[in-house]
């Protein structure tokens, strides 16, 4: 894939059409983004690599940059992230592949995308341009022209109205959330019933299941679990591990853990309950605690 990439690497600074005197080979020399809908992409898919907010408003119709900037900070991230397929903040570069079509890496410590573009399909005050987001996106970007430039204004067939979509990626990311804290909860069950067959009783807080030191594993760091999923606070959710002492001697035999939504109806709707019999439970308690009475939720991962 990066032996394609054979003319030329530039990177994109943020502000890569101003205040910069370095000539660049004529190979890499590209048209100016007020009068090539294709160049406005580019720029526009640049800036939502840096993920950066400020600027992304100016590639937008009036009505959607106002409605960009009314979404929270996390929102506008989500957006951002979504049209270069990176969960993080990357560093742009363009290229040309050997064709001699522009090609635009956006390059994060953990993932790099290449982003391919064709030859746009103009029409009056509109133009498509496709791009291919390797290894297999394909979608056809349309501009308006506006103001004076060329602005969004759909992600293939869908056109793009933040105040419609909105609502619908926030649902979205809630359901999101609740396949992570599911997958979680079962992951820290799991940690704590190996636990306890290791030290023959149950950890007195989920700390004990995290990183353990050089010199070998012991009852207070047993190397379980990373230490993300160690808090009270993960992907959302808040989490309370309980444990029950139980029988005449009061020995530690069963433990609970729930997960509640920090915010209900934003971060998750659902709430978990899950204990030493390993059966998940839970159901939307409109932000309450989930409890052993809830239905339980099968393991459907097999299916997916």
């Amino acid at each position: 894939m990066v032996a394609l990439l054979a003319i030329v690497t530039l990177p994109l600074g943020p502000a890569s059409s101003a205040g910069t005197q370095q000539q660049s080979p004529p190979s890499a020399q590209l048209p100016s983004a007020a009068t090539d809908p294709a160049a406005t992409l580019r720029e526009l898919l640049a800036t939502a690599c840096r993920q950066d907010k400020n600027k992304f408003p100016d590639f937008l119709t009036n009505a959607n940059a106002a409605l960009f900037r009314k979404l929270t900070p996390d929102q506008q991230a989500a957006l951002l992230r979504r049209l270069v397929l990176m969960q993080d903040a990357g560093r742009p570069l363009l290229s040309a592949d050997a064709t001699g079509r522009t090609v635009l890496r956006c390059e994060s410590p953990s993932f790099t995308a290449e982003i391919h573009f064709g030859d746009p399909r103009i029409e009056p005050n509109l133009a498509f341009v496709p791009v291919e987001i390797k290894p297999d996106r394909r979608i056809e970007f349309g501009m308006v022209l506006s103001n004076g430039g060329w602005r969004l204004v759909s992600l293939g067939v869908l056109m793009l109205d933040l105040s419609q979509l909105a609502p619908e990626w926030d649902a979205q990311e809630m359901a999101d959330r609740e396949t992570g804290i599911i997958a979680a909860l079962r992951k820290i069950a799991a940690a704590v019933d190996t636990y306890r067959n290791a030290f023959e009783k149950l950890p007195d807080t989920l700390a004990q299941l995290g990183s353990a030191p050089k010199d070998g594993i012991s009852p207070d760091a047993a190397g379980l679990l990373d230490a993300s999923m160690t808090t009270d606070h993960i992907s959302g959710y808040m989490l309370r591990y309980v444990v029950l002492p139980t029988g005449p001697d009061g020995k530690d035999t069963q433990f609970e853990l729930v997960a509640t939504p920090e915010e209900y109806n934003k971060s998750g709707r659902r709430s978990f309950f899950i204990n030493s019999t390993g059966k998940l439970r839970g159901g939307d308690k409109l932000g309450a605690k989930a409890t052993a009475a809830d239905p339980i939720i099968e393991d459907n991962s097999s299916t997916n």
